[in-house]
């Protein structure tokens, strides 16, 4: 039965470089890697037949000799002269595949995560805080080692040390964490009575953390370092503080602007005047022209944010909203209407010209005058 070509098994052209080769295969081995795939023997074949277009023309020369015979150039058993029984490593591939390739390096501690919630001003001042944080510490007693004070630690036999044990697969053999020793490639005869062997102790913590100014909500801050204790010979792991900021009663933020909507009284938006606006530094005055309309917006430059990405503070952005009175009583419903009345004279054109405008569209809309009327 004729093989099939490793150019079409790989999926990739004759003119492949041998990073595409390489990157080809990788994703059909973990494709159709058995482990992957227990109950399916077609996967089995796959990964054989890939892993063997693999191993012939990822060579230079086996390619050279592919490329110039097809499989008979290949071919232990043909005249051509093979490459017979070589071996041939797929460490490389299965390393990044499947965790292979070697015992692993003491691991750096794990880092912590904690959430600290700030009021606006705190966090655009700045501030200082314990934080107190659960942690894995090294063990005192057996300085990290996991064993017992005048025991000893020796190499684990099943991996000799690696921290890996090979299965043989068929043509192929797959690393493996060793199950005896869980990949360090040590056993500890004697295990640390205070730590059980394990090398660290669970604890407590409390910290002095600096809040820059300006940080905002969903900002980081990395304490490096205080994070769990790692291996034995690796160090600890960081600690990430997360922002979040409350909303506040009166400003919205938005990275340096803060907002802050202002009821005004109708007499002052009328005749205008000055009003005290509360900013985060204090009370600020703020000039209102008369005629102020309700939705009209002030800016009030470098009254907003100094950001921990900035080197200036933002504006604020005071945007009024005139408050219609209330529970007026009778004298003050008087006073109105003879307002009113002084308004709606023949100068009410001028008193309101945005009210006026827009009744006379709409007379002009219903008798027609409108040439984009509909009822026209």
């Amino acid at each position: 039965m004729s093989k099939k070509c490793y150019y079409q098994i790989l999926q990739i052209t004759k003119t492949a470089s041998s990073g595409e080769i390489k990157k080809s295969y990788r994703k059909l081995a973990m494709k159709f890697h058995p482990d992957r795939n227990p109950d399916n023997p077609n996967a089995e074949n796959k990964f054989k037949e890939a892993s063997e277009a693999y191993e012939v023309l990822s060579d230079p020369q086996k390619r050279q000799a592919y490329d110039q015979f097809g499989h008979a150039g290949v071919d232990a058993n043909s005249g051509q002269g093979g490459f017979g029984g070589e071996s041939f490593d797929f460490g490389d591939i299965f390393g990044d595949i499947f965790g292979g390739g070697g015992r692993r390096g003491p691991q750096t501690g794990q880092d912590l995560q904690y959430e600290v919630i700030l009021t606006l001003e705190e966090a655009v001042a700045g501030k200082s805080l314990d934080i107190r944080i659960p942690t894995k510490e090294s063990c005192s007693s057996c300085s990290g080692s996991g064993a017992e004070a005048g025991s000893s630690v020796i190499t684990c036999q099943t991996c000799q040390g690696s921290g890996q044990v090979r299965v043989q697969q068929g043509f192929f053999a797959v690393a493996r964490t060793c199950p005896n020793c869980a990949g360090k490639g040590q056993i500890i005869k004697s295990p640390c009575k205070s730590c059980r062997g394990e090398g660290y102790k669970h604890s407590n913590k409390t910290l002095s953390v600096k809040i820059p100014a300006g940080v905002d909500n969903g900002d980081r801050i990395r304490v490096e370092g205080e994070g769990e204790a790692g291996e034995v010979g690796a160090p600890h792991g960081d600690l990430y503080v997360s922002i979040r900021v409350k909303e506040h009663a009166i400003f919205q933020r938005d990275d340096n602007t803060l907002y802050c909507e202002l009821p005004l009284s109708f007499p002052t938006a009328a005749l205008g005047g000055s009003i005290d606006v509360p900013t985060l530094g204090g009370k600020s005055a703020l000039k209102i022209p008369a005629g102020t309309q309700s939705g009209q917006r002030f800016k009030m430059s470098g009254k907003g944010v100094k950001s921990v990405r900035s080197s200036r503070a933002g504006d604020m952005i005071v945007q009024v909203q005139i408050e219609t009175p209330v529970k007026l009583t009778k004298e003050q419903k008087e006073l109105l209407e003879q307002l009113k009345d002084s308004l709606t004279g023949k100068h009410h054109k001028q008193h309101s010209p945005k009210e006026s405008s827009f009744f006379d569209n709409v007379k002009s809309f219903f008798t027609g005058d409108d040439k984009n009327s509909p009822w026209k």
